[in-house]
C-alpha cells in the first residue's frame, strides 16, 4: 500500500499533428503533478521534447518513460541525461527500456539476445559516467569499452563535465518476470504499463519482494473523465490493441505475453490475430472490457476518485495520467486524488 499516491502524466510521442503539449505540462506543474515523461518508438525521440518542456518548467520532474537501450550508446544516453538534468536544476528522471526485437533489429539494426544481460551492463556504464569515479571502461560482451579492435587507439575516458547530480534516478521499464526483478535489484524505480493495480501484488510480487526501500512504481494509465463509460471503455481499448498486435512479433509479443499474465490469454491472441490480419476494429472489440477498465480510469469523476483507491491500495507510488490535456481537468483528478 502507497502512503501517499503522487500523480505526474505522460504525454507519449511527439507527433507533428498532434498540437505542442507545453500548455498540458505547464497545466500539470499548477496543479502540483509530480512528472512529466515522454516516450519514443519508431519516431520522435524522447529527450527533444522533454528539453522543450524543461525549459518551460521549473519544478515539475522530467522522465523518459522510455528511452531505448539501442536508440544510443551507454555514454551517448548518460551524456543527454546529464546535460538535461544539469539545464533543468536536476530534475531528470531516466526511464530505460529494452522495446523489442522487431524495433531493436528492424529499426536500430542492433541485436536483441539477452535484454537483460545488456540493461545491466548499459545501466553500469550510465552510471560510471555520472559518477566520474575513474575514466569509463567495461569488460564487456554487449558494451565493450575501450572497443577491442578498430583503429587499436580507443582509450578509457572521464566525462568533461561535472553532473549536477552523481546518481541520476533510473527507472526501468518493464512487463517479464525477470525484468521486473532486475528493476528492484539495480534501479530506483520500475515503470509499468498495462497493468491492473489488484494483480500487482499476485502477478509481480515474488519480483518486487526484494525491492529496497524509496523504489518507485510510475504506472502509465490511461484516463478519460466523461459520463459515457461505454464511450471512454472503447477508446481505452485502442492502445492495447495496438500493443497487442502491433507492437511485437506474432511469434514473440511481451505485451501479449503481460496481457496473458493477468489473465487473458485467449483473449489477447485472439486480438492479435485479428490485428494482424487486419481487421483492427475487430481487434479493438475484441479486448474485454473489464480488462480495459481494470488498467484505466475512466468514467464521471466520482468513479475516477473511486477508481484511484485501488491504485493508492497497491504498491504504485505515481499514477501517470495519459489522455488528458485540458487544466480543469486534470486539476479535477488532482482534487479528487487529494481528497
Amino acid at each position: 500500500m502507497t502512503a501517499e499516491l503522487k500523480l505526474g502524466i505522460n504525454v507519449g510521442y511527439w507527433q507533428r499533428d498532434v498540437d505542442d503539449q507545453t500548455d498540458t505540462v505547464l497545466a500539470a506543474e499548477r496543479c502540483g503533478y509530480d512528472a512529466v515523461f515522454t516516450a519514443e518508438a519508431y519516431g520522435s525521440d524522447a529527450f527533444t521534447p522533454l528539453s522543450w518542456y524543461a525549459a518551460r518548467t521549473s519544478r515539475i520532474k522530467l522522465g523518459t518513460a522510455v528511452a531505448q537501450l539501442s536508440a544510443r550508446t551507454p555514454a551517448a544516453t548518460a551524456m543527454h541525461a546529464l546535460t538535461l538534468d544539469a539545464l533543468s536544476g536536476g530534475r531528470v528522471i531516466l526511464g530505460l527500456g529494452a522495446s523489442g526485437p522487431q524495433v531493436v533489429e528492424g529499426w536500430y539494426g542492433q541485436p536483441f539476445p539477452k535484454p537483460l544481460a545488456r540493461t545491466r551492463e548499459y545501466l553500469d556504464i550510465v552510471r560510471q559516467v555520472w559518477r566520474r569515479e575513474a575514466p569509463v571502461t567495461s569488460a564487456g560482451p554487449h558494451y565493450p569499452l575501450p572497443l577491442p579492435g578498430g583503429a587499436g587507439l580507443g582509450k578509457p575516458l572521464k566525462s568533461i563535465v561535472h553532473p549536477v547530480r552523481p546518481d541520476i534516478p533510473v527507472f526501468l521499464g518493464a512487463e517479464g518476470p525477470k525484468n521486473v526483478a532486475l528493476s528492484a535489484e539495480i534501479a530506483q524505480g520500475w515503470l509499468p504499463l498495462f497493468v491492473d493495480p489488484a494483480q500487482i501484488e499476485p502477478v509481480f510480487g515474488a519480483s518486487l519482494a526484494n525491492r529496497p526501500d524509496g523504489f518507485e512504481i510510475a504506472a502509465t494509465v490511461v484516463t478519460i473523465v466523461t459520463d459515457d463509460l461505454q464511450a471512454a471503455l472503447e477508446f481505452a481499448k485502442i492502445p492495447v490493441a495496438f500493443y497487442i498486435g502491433g507492437m511485437g512479433a506474432r511469434q514473440r509479443n511481451f505485451h501479449l505475453d503481460l496481457i496473458g499474465r493477468l489473465g487473458y490469454a485467449e483473449q489477447a491472441a485472439r486480438v492479435q490475430e485479428l490485428f494482424l490480419a487486419g481487421r483492427r476494429d475487430e481487434a479493438i472489440r475484441a479486448v474485454p472490457d473489464e480488462l480495459a477498465d481494470a488498467i484505466s480510469l475512466l468514467g464521471p469523476i466520482g468513479r475516477i476518485k473511486e477508481r484511484l483507491q485501488l491504485w493508492r491500495d497497491s504498491p504504485v507510488t505515481t499514477v501517470l495520467i495519459a489522455g488528458v490535456r485540458d487544466e480543469p481537468t486534470l486539476r479535477a483528478i488532482k482534487n479528487v486524488a487529494d481528497s
